[in-house]
């Protein structure tokens, strides 16, 4: 069975890597007014070129560029968005991890313009990374996906005034998400990620709960995504691989939702129109593989079998072992495997280290090519 030619490869990764000490330095240093601009960007370009060189050194046929210019993965870009703004008040978002709790806060937001695309977003980073990866490695760009935009708020974080209706609010959403699909695609990107927790979410009851609570429609919410997020993706350019990877919260090696992929298999897998899916599948808490069994022929499952949340290394036997399990439901040519979820969504980074980081999706390369290769 050949290795793929097309995104997304056969061992893969979801995006995000651990920040070096010196460039988490370097960005404190920028926010104290230290160094400049120029100077931070000399500093994320180094260590992006080390970074992509470590991908490809250890066999890997995408590469990113860590989000090494981020502080969140998803964030950074929805501010950017015209009409979207951070307010004062705060979000609370409840952790958890095999050791106890925690919670982490950050800006609200509110929508209040019109929603709209004034610049390509990531555009300049994701050129510099093209330009380092070379012919022998796929970019590979990551963005938070439509749904990301309207779940951190609600209803409640669009403005009546700017919208009465909301269904002008999805379809300017995705009208702006359609026109960064087709500005990078311009940039020469073929391999663009939607990072979505808000479809995982959805599967744990508590955070339905939630949900309603604030007055959204939580067991149709997942229906609504899915629209959107094909409405931005309908008129892709040509030779441009979508995925979407779905995470249950990654901060400091905490999550924050619990579930298999049950309550929105049927609909996420037959109706989502994007080229493959990463799927977290490192432990209990994510479920079976039987909602497999929903996803149709030609669409790629990456299996995130591989943990992100600590260091230890996982065994080839046990992943091949769990690789034939999900062959069960779908077959193993439409499979690959990855970690589970980034080493670093936030600028914090998860708590394990560089070489068992390195170590880790070196033990995903060689695992890949003896499955599949």
């Amino acid at each position: 069975m050949a290795l793929r030619e097309s995104p997304p490869f056969r061992a893969d990764h979801v995006g995000s890597l651990l920040r070096p000490a010196h460039l988490l330095a370097a960005r404190e240093q920028h926010a104290t007014g230290e160094i400049g601009p120029g100077e931070l960007r000399d500093i994320e370009d180094a260590a992006i070129r080390d970074v992509v060189r470590m991908q490809r050194d250890v066999g890997l046929r995408s590469a990113t560029d860590g989000e090494f210019r981020r502080t969140s993965w998803h964030m950074d870009f929805i501010y950017r968005l015209g009409g979207v703004h951070p307010t004062d008040e705060k979000i609370q978002v409840h952790f958890r991890n095999a050791e106890g709790e925690l919670d982490f806060e950050s800006a609200a937001l509110a929508i209040d313009e019109p929603v709209r695309l004034t610049e390509t977003i990531f555009g300049d980073d994701f050129s510099f990374l093209a330009a380092e990866v070379g012919d022998d490695v796929t970019a590979k760009l990551t963005i938070p996906s439509p749904s990301m935009v309207h779940y951190r708020g609600g209803r409640a974080a669009i403005d009546p005034a700017v919208y009465p209706d909301e269904d002008q609010f999805w379809s300017d959403l995705s009208a702006a998400y359609a026109d960064q699909v087709h500005r990078v695609a311009a940039l020469g990107c073929r391999y663009l990620q939607l990072d979505d927790t808000s479809l995982a979410y959805l599967n744990d009851p508590e955070q339905r709960r939630l949900l309603t609570a604030r007055g959204d429609d939580a067991e149709h919410q997942h229906l609504r995504y899915i629209r959107q997020i094909n409405e931005a993706i309908a008129n892709r350019p040509a030779g441009l691989n979508v995925t979407t990877h779905m995470c249950r919260g990654n901060f400091r090696s905490s999550w924050a939702a619990e579930g298999g992929y049950d309550f929105v298999a049927e609909a996420l897998f037959s109706e989502l129109a994007v080229d493959g899916f990463f799927l977290e599948y490192d432990d209990d808490r994510s479920g079976s593989f039987a909602p497999l069994r929903f996803v149709p022929p030609g669409k790629m499952v990456v299996l995130g079998l591989v943990t992100t949340k600590r260091g230890t290394l996982e065994s080839k036997d046990t992943l091949k072992r769990r690789i034939d399990e999900a062959a069960r439901y779908v077959p193993l040519d439409q499979l690959c495997l990855s970690p589970q979820c980034g080493f670093s969504s936030t600028v914090e980074g998860n708590v394990l280290s560089y070489d068992e980081e390195v170590a880790k999706l070196t033990l995903i390369v060689e695992t890949a090519n003896e499955v599949w290769g």
